[in-house]
């Protein structure tokens, strides 16, 4: 029988996201207070805050975790129209008998939004360290790191265009090795254009050419979108992507090809 663990979060104001680690044994949290904490999961199985810090200076709508390959590293995106990238770093120990000093070091500050930067999802580790944002310009900007032995250096290597705000995107992970990347991404507008209820939207990318991203299709939705996900591809020959709207919807998509 599973017992819920009641956590005092100790944020001043609304929590945004939260998120597990890749390994299920820590878990970062955002807020309106424009902080970020981590949690660690003890011997005892108690979470416990293990840092804290100022991460914006508006609130911190979302973040994410890089693949560990790449380091404990975490991305952050604010309404102060900036996307932050994290690394953990150990300093050395006090004394021999004393725990490494651990802390969060910005490594970079992605300045290219004009407006509010509402989501942030790393890339698989197929593809290196990539990582996506989207924002209420409606721009999905992907950035890569070359040389991830140096975090302050990112890339701008694509930004597409979407005619509405965006509010949430989700990288289909499934897909990478036997198919064109994708990218789902969701608009919280709540009035209608011209009687689109178009709300979803999905991306492919194309290798052709010089490769760039191309909308493949638009799904209807009727509320503003929340959030998005795609599910994990156990083998099907088809993808499932949740929207959490109003209503929850799920779309099964079959693969072009």
């Amino acid at each position: 029988m599973f017992e819920p663990q009641e956590i005092r979060s100790e944020h001043k104001d609304v929590i945004h996201d939260v998120s597990y680690d890749y390994y299920g044994q820590r878990i970062a949290t955002c807020s309106s207070d424009q902080t970020v904490k981590i949690w660690d999961h003890n011997e005892k199985g108690v979470w416990i805050v293990s840092s804290s810090w100022k991460a914006h200076s508006g609130s911190v709508w979302r973040l994410s975790w890089a693949h560990p390959e790449f380091g404990t590293v975490l991305a952050t995106c604010s309404f102060d129209r900036t996307v932050s990238v994290w690394e953990e770093t150990i300093g050395e120990k006090p004394t021999p008998t004393m725990t490494p000093v651990k802390r969060w070091v910005r490594r970079t500050s992605l300045v290219d939004s004009r407006t509010s930067v509402t989501d942030c999802k790393f890339g698989p580790k197929s593809q290196g360290l990539i990582l996506a944002t989207c924002s209420a310009d409606g721009i999905i900007r992907i950035y890569e790191a070359p040389d991830i032995m140096n975090l302050s250096q990112w890339t701008l290597a694509y930004d597409v265009a979407c005619k509405m705000p965006l509010s949430c995107l989700t990288w289909n992970y499934s897909m990478f090795r036997i198919q064109a990347p994708m990218i789902a991404a969701g608009s919280d507008e709540i009035q209608t254009i011209g009687g689109n209820n178009s709300r979803v939207f999905l991306f492919e990318y194309s290798v052709v050419g010089n490769g760039k991203w191309t909308k493949t299709e638009s799904l209807n939705v009727y509320d503003p979108v929340h959030d998005i996900a795609f599910s994990p591809n156990v083998g099907r020959s088809y993808h499932i992507l949740a929207i959490a709207s109003k209503d929850l919807h799920i779309y099964s998509i079959s693969p072009s090809t």
